[in-house]
């Protein structure tokens, strides 16, 4: 049977490309990049290699696109729930029901992806998504505009540190991060530094 000649061909455009980047990477989560074939996601999307191969010239590439797509498509408006904290835990818990939750997973998923290309899970998330301000920036710049943080108070490595703990949480469990675990980031580490009754 060519597939190439059935489902592919009646799969065209951003459809197929689509069908292709969803089952490249659900085969990334099931098997991780050292293990995923070609082939095998030719079989999971139900088409042929060279379908594959017409669009991205090696498997790094490939992965690269789907995890991308993966990314894109968990993209979701940032919460405000009207004050810090709350933000964050909304922020947190949206994470922890996505199929892509941090970039602690990523890096469990492309461990040998990582080795290959010589990048890390930053550099491939700089490359994917850009440089711009992150969900946590525009959170922690809401709190600065609502007085809940200090003009001043934040530098790089506070702005990350919620998240840090979070994604090292995940990456530790591999599992979603439980809600007493998020609050004791929060309550006991996080917001007694950025907030005003902390010390920097």
């Amino acid at each position: 049977m060519n597939l190439e000649d059935g489902s592919a061909r009646r799969r065209r455009g951003a459809v197929l490309e689509a069908a292709l980047l969803e089952a490249a990477w659900q085969e990334l989560c099931d098997v991780g990049y050292g293990a995923l074939t070609i082939d095998a996601v030719a079989q999971r999307a139900q088409t042929s290699r060279p379908v594959i191969y017409r669009r991205w010239a090696t498997k790094a590439e490939l992965v690269r696109a789907a995890v991308e797509h993966a990314l894109r498509r968990e993209e979701a408006e940032v919460p405000d729930t009207g004050s810090l904290r709350g933000d964050l835990v909304a922020t947190m818990r949206l994470a922890n029901g996505r199929t892509v939750t941090s970039a602690a997973m990523l890096t469990y998923y492309l461990g040998s992806y990582f080795q290959e290309t010589g990048t890390s899970p930053t550099v491939l998330r700089t490359v994917i998504l850009g440089d711009g301000p992150t969900a946590i920036d525009v959170i922690l710049d809401r709190a600065v505009e609502r007085g809940e943080i200090p003009r001043g108070r934040l530098t790089p490595r506070l702005r990350s540190l919620a998240f840090d703990l979070y994604r090292h949480e995940a990456l530790m469990t591999l599992a979603p991060v439980p809600d007493a675990v998020i609050e004791e980031i929060l309550d006991e580490v996080f917001l007694p530094l950025v907030t005003t009754g902390g010390e920097a």
